[in-house]
């Protein structure tokens, strides 16, 4: 067997688990399942995979429920799953599974890469309306929009645990800074497939999150994540607020957190039509666009800015960045944002092009069609 447990934390996901772990029976590895209280068939459904199924009282707690699954482990090294989440399974074998435990030491987190399908939101961009949203996509093959994020799963547990009672995070023991190390595997994240499960859970992680802020003060990653859930709610004048008062505190800006905040509070702004105020975000632009999606927000915000020589500059630049969250922000989202600033200004010929070079980006295509 491999030195690996996989473990996890459960509750009344019957949708989800089987496939999960369907997946993840494919190798030779332990696995544990705690159960916070399910009242389907998700227990029924887990033992058919694995006998490690414990139960474990919910006491509103993320990390506790997590810390103790991983105190059920027969293994050390640590790889936490969600039900909601699938191993991409391309390309790999047991023995590429076998060396991950010799990626990171003891004292280092492995930081694995999770698929993120986003359902669509209101105002795909438009000839006529300059963008104003977070950037949204129609993959080529018809799957919803994809973000990528690294996220720490993988660990040794005597050095590291989980705190915090919701969007918990791995912490050291000794209280120093953790090293966190790519390691090469993918989890496709169907968990906020739609937009009433994102809004669903957002609405659930407020009053744990608004808890935990009153518990322990303003931490900034807590204030992070309340603005987050706002933004997911589409109420972004709460979201902003949450936004603004992480950026009156003394925040490490590079924490990976703080680059997804920058962003979420240009889009907050873009939909709130603060136009103005969001160009401020040029005093903060060399520190921030290392990554496609914040010179893509820039683009946005010179595009409704009327700035359109600059906006153009941007997406082209953010077109050139290997770097990014958000499928299509360093490929298509930006061509199209060009074409359609071309085709706005009467160069149809230019439209065309770029509209060309979206591939078979959707909007892209029905715009190409309807110029003169």
């Amino acid at each position: 067997m491999l030195p690996i447990s996989v473990c996890m934390i459960a509750k009344n996901e019957e949708k989800h688990i089987g496939e999960c772990l369907r997946r993840l029976s494919s190798y030779d590895w332990e696995i544990i399942v705690a159960d916070t209280g399910s009242t389907d068939h998700t227990v029924e459904i887990a033992r058919t995979y694995t006998p490690c199924i414990y139960h474990f009282n919910w006491v509103n707690d993320f990390s506790a429920a997590r810390n103790y699954a991983i105190s059920k482990a027969s293994n050390d090294y640590i790889l936490m799953i969600d039900c909601d989440e699938y191993l991409m399974e391309d390309a790999l074998t047991e023995a590429h599974i076998s060396r991950l435990s010799q990626l990171i030491t003891p004292r280092q987190a492995g930081l694995l890469h999770l698929l993120n399908p986003l359902p669509s939101r209101a105002g795909e961009p438009s000839s006529s309306t300059f963008l104003s949203n977070p950037p949204t996509i129609s993959m080529p093959s018809g799957h919803m929009p994809v973000a990528h994020e690294r996220v720490a799963r993988f660990f040794h547990r005597k050095y590291t645990y989980y705190q915090g009672p919701i969007h918990e995070q791995l912490t050291a023991k000794d209280g120093k800074a953790l090293q966190l190390i790519p390691i090469p595997l993918t989890l496709y994240h169907i968990g906020y497939g739609t937009g009433e499960i994102r809004k669903k859970k957002a609405s659930r992680n407020i009053p744990m999150l608004e808890a935990a802020l009153e518990a322990n003060g303003p931490e900034p990653y807590l204030l992070f994540q309340l603005g987050q859930s706002y933004f997911g709610l589409d109420e972004f004048e709460s979201a902003l607020a949450y936004f603004e008062q992480i950026l009156s505190m003394d925040i490490d800006e590079k924490e990976e957190y703080v680059q997804t905040m920058i962003e979420s509070y240009g889009y907050c702004l873009l939909n709130l039509k603060q136009y103005k105020k969001a160009l401020e975000l040029e005093g903060i632009y060399p520190i921030f666009s290392k990554r496609a999606d914040f010179v893509f927000l820039m683009g946005l915000i010179y595009m409704n800015n009327a700035m359109f020589d600059q906006s153009i500059a941007e997406f082209l630049k953010a077109s050139s960045i290997p770097a990014y969250a958000m499928d299509g922000v360093n490929s298509y989202l930006a061509y199209y944002n060009i074409g359609v600033i071309y085709e706005c200004m009467g160069d149809y010929a230019k439209a065309s092009a770029y509209y060309k070079k979206c591939g078979n980006y959707e909007p892209a295509l029905k715009r190409a069609k309807e110029l003169p």
